[in-house]
């Protein structure tokens, strides 16, 4: 019967579309990355969608983040990305977890009923415990590295975190990976040095928060605040929801 996916089962055929229904995702962190993650995962007919991220849409999430707009800033980005996927599949099963997710609040979460996590958030305590937790479990995990201050998409590849260089994030990542005896992890990152931001005051978080009142996390906590663009956060989003789709289309 022709439906919203019937194109992608032109290339998948009906026996990984229903593979792809029965699946059960986790998207940690629902930003420039994970947003569009989220859109391309809910548009491929994944079945069950977890959504974890405690923050808020806000004005300068717009240039970068799908679910940006003027009419949902100050809503929480997991309630937005819900009404998003529903919009898309009705027959999804979305959970929502307004959660910064980190070591102490782990535990909130059973990996073992995931087919497949993404970590897409920044912090590199939360990343670590998400690979940890997912490892543990025996359950596929991809990590975002750094895309923050850069402009080529074009660099951007999936390796194994052992087989990256150049970008910082990637290299803190293999030293704790090396310690904690995580011998492999899929990730996706860039060999572009990362641009330095211009430091104009006047269009600056530090002294212009926007943060919604109530918010925990601002900005203007933040040790640094990078620039970004439209195409870099999206490009990063769309090569991580595809290693999860065909990874899972070939499972047997």
């Amino acid at each position: 019967m022709l439906n919203q996916f019937s194109r992608t089962q032109l290339i998948y055929g009906e026996e990984v579309m229903g593979r792809l229904a029965s699946s059960h995702v986790a998207v940690f962190g629902i930003g420039g990355v994970g947003g569009y993650v989220v859109e391309a995962l809910a548009r491929t007919g994944v079945g069950s969608i977890d959504l974890i991220d405690d923050d808020k849409v806000c004005l300068t999430n717009i240039n970068r983040q799908i679910i940006a707009t003027r009419k949902t800033i100050g809503k929480y980005k997991v309630d937005v990305a819900r009404e998003r996927i529903l919009d898309i599949n009705p027959d999804c099963n979305v959970r929502t977890f307004r959660t910064f997710f980190l070591p102490e609040t782990a535990d909130q979460f059973d990996f073992s009923e995931y087919d497949y996590v993404v970590d897409a958030i920044d912090t590199v305590t939360g990343k670590l415990s998400i690979i940890e937790k997912a490892k543990e479990a025996g359950v596929p995990v991809i990590s975002s590295m750094g895309a923050g201050n850069k402009v080529n998409p074009g660099l951007f590849e999936v390796a194994d975190i052992f087989e990256t260089s150049v970008c910082p994030l990637a290299k803190v990542m293999r030293h704790e990976c090396k310690k904690r005896g995580i011998k492999n992890l899929k990730v996706v990152y860039s060999k572009e040095k990362p641009l330095r931001p211009v430091e104009d005051m006047s269009i600056s978080c530090r002294q212009n928060c926007v943060c919604p009142p109530g918010t925990t996390r601002k900005c203007t906590e933040r040790r640094d605040i990078p620039g970004s663009t439209a195409f870099v956060p999206s490009v990063v989003g769309l090569i991580i929801a595809g290693e999860v789709i065909n990874d899972i289309a070939a499972k047997k």
